[in-house]
């Protein structure tokens, strides 16, 4: 029975050692998405659009806030 428990013991530091100094699974080399309000480029040609038509497509009300 000491045994069963010894190797429990080990089995449980061994885990807790894993896992505060094993491989960090969740940094691994991979390129990272971007969604469409993060990307610089089309921020870039979303304005440029913008300014091209005038930037007077504003269905919502005024632009500004009425205070």
């Amino acid at each position: 029975m000491i045994y069963l428990l010894a190797v429990i013991g080990l089995v449980t530091v061994a885990v807790l050692f894993w896992k505060a100094f094993g491989p960090d699974l969740n940094s691994r080399d991979q390129p990272r998405s971007v969604g469409p309000d993060d990307d610089p480029e089309f921020l870039w040609r979303l304005n440029r659009d913008a300014k091209r038509s005038g930037g007077t497509d504003n269905k919502d009300g005024p632009s500004e806030p009425v205070e």
